[in-house]
């Protein structure tokens, strides 16, 4: 691993000052970048409906003899039979009484015999109904999630559905948690459906020989009329639950992403960000500036010795190995780091580069040795810009002024020109056309929409929007051209930041470095102050390194 040192010539920059603007907040992006319920049609109980679930049936039902169809009809003789049977046992009781008004004890204990045995009958009735019924739900959700995966990745129609398509929202839950409530729903109401017709039928016959015409009209004409005013009270409730079950999938997404993205989060410190920031927006009252300055999250200790304002990190001895196994990546090194003496880290894959970030951004613990970091995290102190980036939800605006969103001042148009400048800086004009400007709220997701060289550009657009006083870059210009990189790095220069910078690109040397320093056998000591060339090896390798002030 190879530690190069400069100290680069500064130029004036504009300064941040002036009203600004507040981006309106964005609702939520569906999965994998999905257009939102409102753009759908109402649900409702039509014609397209009723073809919709008879394809379902088709392929729940595929044909004959498949095995649905025989746990279907098996589900109609039992069903069948258990009416017979219940009816016989709601007789019983007239039995009784006529049997204990006449004091027959010989058919007491006949009619008990046949009153335990239809009881016994009926709980293995009803015991096996429900085990069809479970049975029917495993095969029709397999057969439908089979369908639908087979469908879902014929032709590459999961990437139109996640990128191109915006009419529906989260696919994912669609064939996870959608097929299986319809499966469960249908199979519990299986054995209710296959009988209804049956006791409908002989209910309707026993109540119009008991009653002439009026007694069935008034029965199905009290239905009818329940069954519309419950429609008219349902309706708003149901369009509800659709809204419900698309928050509920991109509550889902959003979990997934910070899952997939775990490591970016946690460097632009996800969560206890946001908590400092609302509180400090609260309590500057919608001072942007004075909510700003007052951003400091990881600021030195007190008690600890007191070191020059100028030093942002401080390694002393430090020894690194990997927490799952324990493999050793960095031996006694001693580092530190000052403003204005930018450090390139080079070297091979696997040679603990970026773990030497992770590091010195909190996120791994060091096997020994002391690790400090003595400013701030944000715009006044360090800002980590990994090889992934990391984007929310919104415009483009709130991409650019990511994490300042939430002391960001609701009025003012002062601050679009720096943006605007920012962006072409960073060769992102384009972008800006294709957002319809810095304030539409998008529905797409912007991992899916951006290219990566196009995400890195971004993230420097948003770096030189911070402009902190370090910056610290892992390989964040992996998907760039080398002369857009030597652009990226030259402005970072030029905006006063002092860069802590990982890259295995030869390139990179070229940016600013040049000459090298003998190899040191085992671990060393750099001093990021120093114009002294020292070396660093990492332990148990022939790696080694130089130092190249500028």
């Amino acid at each position: 691993m190879n530690i190069h040192v400069e100290r680069p010539r500064r130029r004036g920059w504009p300064g941040r000052s002036g009203p600004v603007r507040r981006a309106p907040m964005a609702g939520g992006s569906g999965s994998a970048g999905g257009a939102g319920a409102g753009g759908r049609a109402g649900s409702r109980l039509d014609g397209l409906f009723l073809r919709r679930f008879l394809r379902l049936l088709a392929v729940l039902f595929p044909g004959w003899p498949s095995p649905s169809a025989l746990m279907f009809l098996t589900l109609l003789g039992v069903a069948l039979l258990e009416q017979l049977v219940i009816y016989q046992v709601g007789v019983i009781p007239s039995h009784y009484y006529e049997v204990l008004g006449s004091k027959d004890f010989s058919r007491f204990k006949t009619l008990t015999a046949v009153a335990v045995t239809l009881i016994i009958v009926n709980s293995t009735l009803k015991s096996f109904d429900k085990f069809i019924c479970n049975m029917m739900y495993v095969n029709w959700r397999k057969s439908l999630t089979e369908y639908l995966h087979s469908c879902y990745f014929q032709g590459q129609v999961y990437y139109s559905l996640h990128v191109l398509r915006e009419d529906i929202d989260n696919p994912d839950q669609r064939i996870s948690q959608d097929v299986e409530r319809f499966c469960r729903q249908l199979s519990s109401m299986a054995s209710k459906l296959v009988i209804s017709p049956f006791t409908l039928a002989y209910y309707t016959y026993q109540c119009f020989h008991s009653t002439g015409w009026l007694g069935p009209v008034s029965i199905f004409g009290y239905f009818i009329i329940g069954t519309m005013i419950n429609k008219v009270l349902m309706s708003p409730i149901v369009s509800k639950l659709v809204q419900q079950e698309k928050l509920e999938g991109d509550f889902r997404f959003k979990h997934m992403q910070i899952r997939v993205n775990a490591e970016p989060a946690a460097f632009y410190r996800i969560g206890e960000l946001q908590e400092t920031l609302l509180s400090l927006g609260r309590k500057k009252n919608g001072n942007y500036s004075e909510a700003k300055t007052s951003w400091d999250l990881d600021g030195s200790h007190s008690g600890e010795d007191p070191m020059p304002r100028d030093t942002a990190f401080l390694l002393e001895r430090v020894t690194l190995s990997v927490p799952s196994s324990g493999k050793l990546l960095i031996k006694d090194l001693s580092l530190r780091i000052s403003q204005g003496n930018s450090v390139m880290i080079v070297g091979n894959t696997g040679t603990g580069k970026t773990s030497l970030l992770r590091v010195l951004g909190g996120l791994w613990e060091s096997t020994r040795g002391s690790i400090r970091m003595l400013t701030c995290f944000g715009p006044r102190g360090v800002v980590f810009l990994p090889q992934r980036p990391f984007f929310t939800d919104g415009s483009l605006r709130e991409q650019v002024i990511y994490p300042l969103k939430e002391i960001y001042p609701p009025s003012g148009s002062a601050d679009d020109e720096r943006i605007m400048r920012f962006l072409e800086l960073a060769g992102l004009t384009d972008l800006l056309a294709r957002a319809g400007g810095l304030d539409e709220q998008v529905d797409w997701n912007w991992y899916d929409i951006l290219s990566p060289g196009e995400m890195q550009r971004l993230s420097f657009a948003r770096l030189f929007y911070l402009q902190p006083k370090y910056a610290v870059l892992d390989e964040a210009t992996s998907a760039l051209t080398e002369e857009v990189e030597h652009e990226l790095y030259r402005m970072c220069l030029q905006l006063g930041m002092t860069l802590i910078s990982v890259g295995h690109r030869p390139s990179l040397e070229k940016v600013r470095h040049g000459g090298s320093a003998p190899c040191l056998p085992q671990g060393g000591e750099v001093e990021g102050v120093s114009d002294k060339q020292r070396g660093v090896t990492k332990a148990g390798g022939p790696h080694c390194g130089w130092i190249m002030p500028l």
